[in-house]
C-alpha cells in the first residue's frame, strides 16, 4: 500500500510540475509543445538509462560514482575504435559489442573490489570516476572525437525519431529507455535474483543467512550498472556527435542518482520501484527544462539538482521512521 501511495504521489508531484511551467511560461495550463517534448523525451530517455544502471546498485545499498567517466570512456572508445575497426574490417555492431564489454568489465571490476576485496564502494568508485576520465583524456590526447557525417544508423538510435525524423514526437533513445525499463522492472520485481537483491540491500547479513549469495549479487549489481552506463555512452555520443574527453559525461553520476532517489529507491538500500524511478527522472528532467523555459540562470541547475536530491532523501527518511516508530510502540509479550 506504501508503494502505491508512494508512486501515485511521484505522479501527481510530475503531473503539478508540468501544469506549473507551462503556467509560468505561458499564463495558462496547456500542455508542452511538440518541440519541447522532443527535445525533453530523448533527454529523459538518454539519462533514464543511466538510472537504470544506477538503481541496481542503489537497491543493493551501494553506490556508482564513475557512471559520468564510464560513459567519457563509452563515447570516446567508440568514436576512435569504429572507424579503426571498420577500416580491419570488423562490423560495426561488433565494435559496438566491444565497446559495452569494456563498461561491463569496469562494472565487474568495481563489483569484485566491493564484494571481494571488501572496499566501500564509495572509495572504488570515486576513485573510478578520476581513472576513466584520465584514460579516456589520454588515450585521446585531450581533442574531441567524433563520427562525422558517418554511421547514420547508428547515430539515429541516439538522435532519431519515429515515425520520421523531422515531425516525429517519439525518441528513438526514449522507446529503448521504456523497454529497457520494463526489462528490469520485471526482473527486479518478478524474479528471484531481482528479490534477491532488494533482500541484500535490506539486511545483508540475514540475506548471507538465508543462503544468498551476496558477493556475487553485488557483483552482477556493479556490472549491470557498468553495462547501462556503456549503453547510456554510446547513445549520448550519437547524440552529441563530437565527444571532448574533459567534459563529456560530467556530472551525469549526479543526473543517474537524483532520478533513483526521487524515483523512491533508499540509498540505504532494501527498496524502490522502476516506475517510481522512471518518474523521477522525468521530473529531473522537466526541473531542468524549468530552469531554461523561465531563463533562470543556468547556475543554478546544479542548486536544483541538490535540492531535489536532498528532497528525495528527506522524504525518504520522514517514511521510513513511521514503520520504526510503530515497532518501538508495540508491547512485548512476556512468556
Amino acid at each position: 500500500m506504501r508503494k502505491v501511495a508512494s508512486l501515485a504521489a511521484l505522479l501527481a508531484a510530475l503531473v503539478l510540475l508540468i501544469c506549473a511551467l507551462e503556467y509560468l511560461r505561458k499564463g495558462t495550463v496547456v500542455f508542452p509543445t511538440t518541440a519541447n517534448m522532443r527535445n525533453l523525451l530523448q533527454w529523459i530517455g538518454l539519462f533514464g538509462i543511466l538510472s537504470l544502471g544506477q538503481a541496481f546498485v542503489i537497491v543493493t545499498g551501494g553506490i556508482d560514482l564513475a557512471v559520468g567517466s564510464v560513459v567519457c570512456l563509452t563515447g570516446i572508445s567508440a568514436a576512435m575504435l569504429f572507424p579503426k575497426f571498420g577500416a580491419m574490417g570488423i562490423p560495426t555492431g561488433v565494435t559496438a559489442l566491444f565497446v559495452l564489454a569494456i563498461a561491463a568489465t569496469i562494472g565487474l571490476w568495481h563489483g569484485i573490489l566491493v564484494a571481494k576485496v571488501r572496499m566501500q564502494p564509495f572509495v572504488v568508485t570515486l576513485c573510478g570516476l578520476f581513472f576513466y576520465r584520465g584514460i579516456a583524456r589520454y588515450v585521446a590526447e585531450d581533442r574531441s572525437q567524433g563520427f562525422k557525417n558517418e554511421y547514420t544508423a547508428w547515430r539515429w538510435l541516439g538522435n532519431g525519431y519515429i515515425p520520421d525524423q523531422s515531425t516525429g514526437l517519439v525518441p528513438i533513445a526514449f522507446i529503448i529507455f521504456i523497454v529497457l525499463a520494463s526489462l528490469v522492472g520485471a526482473f527486479l520485481h518478478f524474479t528471484a535474483p531481482g528479490r534477491h537483491l532488494f533482500a541484500l540491500g535490506a539486511n545483508e547479513e540475514g540475506a548471507r543467512f538465508s543462503g544468498i549469495d551476496t558477493g556475487r549479487l553485488k557483483i552482477f549489481a556493479y556490472t549491470m550498472c557498468g553495462l547501462f552506463a556503456g549503453i547510456g555512452g554510446l547513445l549520448f555520443a550519437f547524440k552529441v556527435n563530437s565527444v571532448g574527453p574533459s567534459e563529456f559525461g560530467s556530472f551525469f553520476e549526479l543526473y543517474a542518482i537524483a532520478g533513483v532517489v526521487l524515483g523512491g529507491c533508499s540509498l540505504r538500500g532494501g527498496s524502490g520501484n522502476i516506475l517510481g524511478v522512471v518518474i523521477g527522472v522525468a521530473i529531473m528532467r522537466i526541473l531542468e527544462n524549468m530552469v531554461i523555459l523561465l531563463d533562470i540562470p543556468s547556475e543554478l541547475t546544479y542548486i536544483v539538482i541538490g535540492g531535489a536530491i536532498l528532497t528525495g532523501v528527506l522524504v525518504d527518511e520522514l517514511l521510513s521512521r513511521q514503520p520504526r516508530r510503530e515497532r518501538h510502540r508495540q508491547p512485548v509479550s512476556a512468556n
